[in-house]
């Protein structure tokens, strides 16, 4: 999945001297309103939504070149899941199960912590290139997102991390920014540093707010590590890319089955299927499906 080159989102990765914290921060303005254009996506879903696509971004860059990850938020409030899929090239995608969500905090806020509900779980699935994927599950922590996030790389991955996340929906419902930060203490942990990094990260504004007031990345991090020697490792392009393709839904028709397929042609005489992470539609006309009807199934031995 290759970056569009008009893409103006993007992602800084750098490293403190004394090799002792990583960090990351990004924009993601415009691969969020793409995502929440697609799926027709209320305010309080579009924050949510937001919010993980953009770790999912942070996460997808801690990745290898080829490899994947997948975040899966499963809650009991009305949004009942936030998919999202990232690779370590800079794509990312991903849909909610109920995109026309509105909820208000009484501070007038969003409120995507009761949009997923407080009992449920995260899911963080990473493809390694290995024989099987790795698996890891926590409960849902806050369920506001980049605490979840969080919570599962120290419970989980052992990795003491700090995650911030913001998206500010304007009051016609477009996304006005996004972006995020990633802090992660790495081994032998400096404990002084730690405590400076936390005390900067407690009375930083908002993410949302920094970006409104035209804050980079580069000045995000600048902040975080005012005072930390660090060197930038990269600065990477991002954008909401689908792996999803006609030939790829051709073979998800094929996995029907005959018997599907022919009840499908004698019902319908067509079909429509919709990739569930980028709400593209694929059309199949009668003649499409006959000819998979016809296609010779492979031999089991």
């Amino acid at each position: 999945m290759s970056i569009p080159r008009e893409s103006s989102d993007y992602l800084v990765r750098i490293i403190s001297r004394s090799g002792t914290v990583r960090a990351l921060a990004c924009v993601t303005t415009g691969l969020v309103a793409d995502a929440c254009h697609r799926h027709g996506t209320f305010p309080t879903a579009s924050a949510a939504l937001g919010r993980a696509l953009t770790g999912g971004a942070l996460f997808g860059a801690l990745l290898k070149t080829g490899q994947r990850i997948a975040l899966a938020f499963e809650g009991n409030g009305p949004l009942r899941k936030i998919l999202v899929e990232a690779d370590a090239n800079g794509a990312v995608r991903g849909c909610v199960g109920n995109p026309e969500v509105v909820l208000v905090r009484d501070d007038g806020k969003l409120d995507v912590g009761r949009a997923l509900g407080h009992a449920g779980l995260l899911t963080v699935t990473k493809d390694l290139g290995l024989k099987e994927p790795y698996r890891g599950t926590v409960t849902l922590y806050t369920s506001e997102i980049a605490e979840d996030l969080a919570y599962y790389l120290t419970e989980s991955e052992q990795i003491p991390s700090a995650v911030g996340l913001g998206v500010f929906v304007e009051a016609d419902g477009s996304v006005g920014v996004a972006g995020g930060f990633l802090v992660q203490a790495l081994p032998p942990h400096d404990e002084a540093v730690i405590e400076q990094l936390m005390s900067r990260i407690e009375t930083m504004p908002a993410v949302s707010e920094q970006l409104r007031g035209g804050a980079t990345p580069e000045k995000m991090l600048e902040y975080l590590f005012a005072g930390i020697p660090y060197d930038t490792l990269e600065k990477r392009a991002l954008a909401f890319v689908c792996s999803c393709s006609r030939e790829r839904l051709e073979r998800v028709l094929l996995s029907l089955g005959k018997d599907e397929l022919a009840a499908m042609i004698a019902d319908r005489g067509e079909a429509e299927v919709t990739c569930e992470l980028c709400g593209e539609r694929y059309h199949f006309s009668r003649e499409e499906l006959q000819r998979l009807h016809d296609e010779p199934q492979p031999s089991a031995g």
